[in-house]
């Protein structure tokens, strides 16, 4: 059980303790205790034995150390299991419901015993919810729309959450002596916003014949694993805590190249790759590259890029794997450089302690310095975000001149640019007045608020946002978060033509949460001339590392280094926006 699954724990007791009905306080120990869990790197299931180094992490006290000790001993949560006996596991989805906080579920309950979601919408649907407090038509058509949107989204996980599992199952496989080497793949190594499931390929001398059955029992044995689905001798097949379904293929070293390209797809890669490789007189499939004149002469591939090459192919990055013209390039050796984690020099998307981020300033840029990067900027949330402690003309200044102050202080290791991320009212102007923004160094303006206006009300909103001359890149430019909320109606393509035209960068946001422009708007971001920027959007030091997920984006849209203006150096980022 790592922190984050402790943390899952301790927000899910406190979300039970409060359809309960819990003391407040209690329900806060246990909030407060999730939180602190999120944020600290101390492997808190390591250490459970030792109560003192649990009660040095701020927001664990000696109830929630004895709780940590219980879940590492146990991975359960006695008091969670007691409440999940009383109202049944299902209520935990009811709570993972939009707009379905732990009050209303509570309220519901109450009037109708109902913990189930089907119960829920039958009841909805039979107009018993109406008569409730709080419960009226409008919240009842937002409620089904809530369950509509859950049930398209089940067994769908964000990528983030799919690269954290194959860590921890990596790290636990790893410590077989004779495993050697486990590799993701599947739709997590093509970079895919959003993953079904999750495999994961084994090799080393623990998955020869004669052990792999060994092997196969310790992959069962995992602790994150709530059902195991099947276990054979080469594959074992299981749903985490979670309800993600992880295969763990155990695999010879000369089946590994052709099994990687197979089961890391996509499907209509594979077709054409395998229709390719029969013309040239070959077979390919999950175990090996063989000649259909003697399907007993196997091609040697214990590397991938040899089943491309032994078919005439540049190696094909995964993340272009879905079948949108990569064979025509690896073909005529067209395929492009495409962007890396290494090329990123700065992120120009940071919220800091004066509005909603964790951090302070000086903690933020000493974090980007232990990452490489040459410069940040410093973007915090202005007024109309009031939730957010959003600045006005006032603070934002004052702020901005202790950002430079910090900028000083760092002699030279890294750069600050100061900054804002100023919200896009309704009618398209900006939150602060063109006297503050005309001061900053960085000017994001992104949609916070009225994401339910039409199409053509947001487009014009946008686009008379981008006419502003101080706005110089278009923040998370759909509004969208991942199987949680849909982005709203906006031309996408009107919006990037003119940015285009008026030289403002479009953002993509690396926020796992979000990845927001998709692929597909990144490609017509290009074709349209608009300069790109990506940012993780971070509000704590830890959020950096999250970068990889939108680098991933911008690869599956075919970007390359050029394409991007944060490949560069300080100053030649700057120049590279839109002039102030």
């Amino acid at each position: 059980m790592d922190n984050r699954n402790i943390a899952r724990l301790f927000h899910e007791t406190a979300a039970l303790l409060e359809v309960s009905a819990a003391d407040p306080f209690r329900i806060r120990s246990y909030r407060r205790a999730a939180e602190a869990l999120e944020q600290t790197a101390v492997p808190v299931a390591a250490i459970a034995d030792q109560p003192k180094e649990l009660l040095a992490i701020p927001g664990i006290g000696k109830g929630m150390a004895a709780n940590i000790a219980e879940i590492a001993a146990t991975g359960k949560l006695g008091v969670r299991e007691e409440l999940l006996a009383k109202y049944r596991p299902s209520m935990l989805e009811l709570l993972r419901l939009p707009g379905m906080g732990p009050k209303t579920v509570a309220l519901i309950w109450e009037a109708l015993q109902i913990c189930e979601i089907d119960a829920l919408e039958a009841a909805a649907k039979a107009g018993h919810l109406t008569a409730l407090p709080r419960m009226g038509a409008k919240q009842v058509e937002k409620l089904l729309k809530s369950i509509e949107d859950y049930r398209r989204h089940a067994g769908r996980f964000r990528l983030s959450e799919a690269d954290e599992t194959a860590e921890r199952l990596t790290a636990y496989l790893l410590q077989v002596p004779g495993i050697e080497r486990v590799t993701p793949a599947g739709s997590l190594r093509r970079g895919r916003e959003v993953v079904g499931d999750l495999d994961l390929l084994v090799t080393g001398p623990a998955c020869e014949e004669e052990t792999a059955s060994a092997t196969a029992d310790y992959v069962a044995a995992f602790a994150g694993i709530s059902d195991l689905i099947g276990k054979g001798k080469n594959k074992v097949s299981f749903k985490m805590h979670t309800g993600m379904q992880v295969d763990v293929r155990l695999l010879p070293e000369a089946s590994f190249g052709a099994a990687l390209q197979y089961f890391t797809g996509s499907k209509s890669h594979n077709v054409t790759l395998r229709q390719r490789a029969m013309r040239m007189g070959y077979t390919l499939n999950e175990y090996a590259l063989a000649r259909l004149d003697d399907g007993s002469v196997t091609v040697p591939v214990t590397d991938e890029a040899q089943v491309y090459a032994t078919l005439g192919l540049d190696w094909i990055p995964p993340e272009l794997r879905e079948g949108s013209g990569e064979f025509e390039a690896a073909v005529n050796h067209t395929l492009p450089r495409l962007i890396e984690m290494a090329d990123i020099r700065g992120d120009v998307h940071v919220h800091t302690d004066a509005t909603d981020g964790r951090n302070t300033i000086r903690e933020m840029a000493e974090a980007a310095v232990e990452l490489g990067y040459k410069y940040i900027a410093i973007t915090d949330h202005s007024k109309n975000l009031a939730m957010t402690n959003g600045l006005d003309d006032a603070r934002a200044l004052a702020h901005m001149a202790r950002v430079q102050a910090v900028d000083r202080e760092m002699e030279g290791r890294i750069r600050i640019f100061t900054g804002i991320e100023v919200d896009i009212l309704g009618d398209g102007s900006l939150d602060l007045s063109d006297e503050v923004l005309a001061q900053m160094d960085v000017v994001i303006g992104s949609v916070h608020s009225l994401f339910n206006q039409p199409r053509q009300q947001m487009t014009d909103r946008m686009l008379r946002a981008v006419e502003n001359p101080y706005l110089r890149i278009v923040g998370h430019m759909t509004g969208r978060l991942l199987l949680r909320r849909e982005g709203y109606e906006i031309d996408v393509e009107a919006v990037v033509r003119r940015c285009g035209e008026l030289g403002v960068a479009v953002e993509h946001n690396a926020s796992p949460e979000r990845l927001d422009l998709c692929d597909v708007d990144l490609k017509l971001a290009k074709q349209h001339g608009c300069k790109i920027v990506i940012n993780t959007d971070a509000h704590s030091t830890r959020d950096f590392n999250k970068l990889k997920y939108g680098v991933a984006q911008l690869r599956r849209a075919w970007l390359t280094p050029a394409d991007v203006l944060n490949t560069r150096e300080p100053l030649e980022f700057l120049a590279g926006l839109r002039p102030r």
